[in-house]
């Protein structure tokens, strides 16, 4: 049996919200030009009563904002007030189904009952609000400044039945927002998006796919959105009825291979179809149209679906399973959507990778992930450390946090004074201590300690992704 390790304490307990507060620092000092708010989502509370969640992305969403002005840190957290989490509040249980659990109650209860949207993903910050993003549904919207639950966001377009992502894509140089969203059917459909800077539908488009995949992420890449469908399929009969959670009937099926599929960001039609090899990948780092015309797109990719399982034991609080992905590049002609070159780029277990927001659909030179610490391979342990790849030299330079030390996805802020400077910031949870701290890094120096680090009101715990929003 597994040994249970320092950063099971972050999950096995419910998050304790805390209103604005002043933090403290507990080295360093805060950068000068760090201007703006650092916002961060994942699940707040894996349990009620005696009563876990069958999976990581079962907890409802809990948001932090950390606002950084004239060289101080205040910050608060706090639960999206969802109604399926307002409901469950009062009954003190859970009551609804989700991505790995299926509903309580007799079996004819549980039959074509609605999944409990928990706005647990990711966040978009737009020009009035912040956006608490889930795979299956709408987004809610927030006050950015105190995170009070506005209520369901339609971004004036998104009818019932069409979901929003938790990946969207804003061109740094249009302010255009990308997205997408699936619709199950006889035959799957993937619903594109296309918003203005304030988060409103401006254009809407799709296009008829295989069953009903899983798709967690896609690319902006200048001119194209770019999609890579791995060979996942969701069994619907046996979830619409209530017998299987979403997780135990997606099935692997390697035959189907990747498709691939390549839309014109301008119309949002469908340029090319096609498949490669198969392989499952959650999230892309980025990509851009290269000299002669093609697509060089970046990932992190698993050789099958076993990272799944993975992600299940992490809401247990101990992991076994051993599910290793590794940065990948491919190369893709937008018209016909043959892949031209795959290649590993990094042979090191890693996840989340990131790019500076003003890099996103163009060249860019470093990647940053979340890696695990040297001599550490996975399995009982998470990730230790976060890393820069240096695309033009192949390097990978480490900050890692220490031993029961966990940061959370890499960050990065540009610096608001020196456009050629910026900060990489992470949430880590510090198991020795049971706290949540701060730390923000120079993004040039990542091998050096951090510039500072504040200390949080109490352990936030490890989530999945967050955003930047400057002044």
């Amino acid at each position: 049996m597994p040994t249970q390790k320092a950063w099971s304490k972050s999950l096995l307990k419910p998050a304790r919200e805390f209103p604005l507060t002043l933090l403290s620092i507990i080295e360093g000092k805060i950068p000068q030009g760090l201007r703006g708010t650092l916002y961060r989502n994942g699940s707040g509370r894996l349990q009620r009563g005696n009563c876990r969640v069958g999976h990581w992305f079962d907890g409802d969403g809990a948001i932090l904002a950390v606002h950084f002005a004239e060289e101080e840190a205040k910050a608060t957290y706090r639960y999206v007030q969802t109604a399926g989490y307002r409901q469950e509040e009062a009954a003190n249980r859970f009551l609804f189904p989700n991505y790995g659990m299926t509903a309580p109650g007799l079996f004819w209860q549980k039959w074509l009952k609605e999944v409990k949207n928990v706005a647990n993903t990711s966040v978009l910050a737009v020009s009035d609000r912040l956006l608490a993003l889930w795979e299956g549904g709408s987004p809610h919207a927030l006050d950015r400044e105190t995170l009070e639950t506005l209520g369901i966001d339609d971004l004036s377009g998104l009818k019932k039945g069409m979901t929003f992502s938790a990946h969207p894509k804003v061109d740094p140089q249009t302010g255009e927002i990308f997205n997408f969203g699936v619709k199950a059917g006889a035959k799957g459909t993937l619903l594109l998006y296309k918003l203005d800077r304030a988060g409103k539908i401006q254009q809407q488009g799709s296009a008829q796919i295989p069953g009903f995949p899983f798709i967690h992420d896609f690319l902006l890449a200048g001119s194209y959105l770019v999609f890579f469908i791995p060979p996942v399929r969701v069994n619907v009969f046996p979830v619409a009825l209530g017998l299987q959670s979403y997780s135990d009937a997606l099935q692997w099926k390697p035959e189907l291979g990747t498709q691939i599929l390549i839309f014109d960001r301008a119309t949002l039609s469908l340029i090319s179809r096609s498949e490669g090899d198969p392989w499952f990948q959650f999230h892309h780092s980025n990509a851009f149209v290269d000299r002669d015309g093609c697509i060089i797109a970046e990932m992190v990719a698993y050789e099958d679906f076993r990272i799944n399982q993975y992600l299940e034991e992490i809401a247990r609080g101990q992991t076994q399973t051993i599910a290793k992905g590794t940065l990948w590049q491919v190369r893709l002609d937008p018209q016909t959507g043959r892949i031209l070159a795959r290649e590993q780029l990094l042979d090191r277990g890693c996840e989340f990778p990131q790019v500076a927001p003003q890099s996103v659909g163009q060249p860019w030179r470093y990647t940053y992930l979340s890696t695990h610490r040297e001599g550490v391979k996975g399995g009982e342990e998470i990730f230790g450390a976060i890393g820069c790849f240096d695309r033009k030299t192949g390097e990978l330079t480490l900050a890692d946090t220490g031993e029961n030390h966990y940061p959370s996805e890499p960050i990065y802020a540009p610096d608001a004074l020196n456009p050629q400077q910026g900060w990489l910031l992470t949430v880590v949870y510090n198991g020795d201590r049971d706290s949540g701290e701060v730390w923000i890094y120079d993004r040039d120096r990542l091998q050096e300690e951090p510039v500072c680090k504040l200390q949080l009101p109490h352990p936030i715990p490890i989530g999945f992704h967050g955003t930047w929003k400057g002044l």
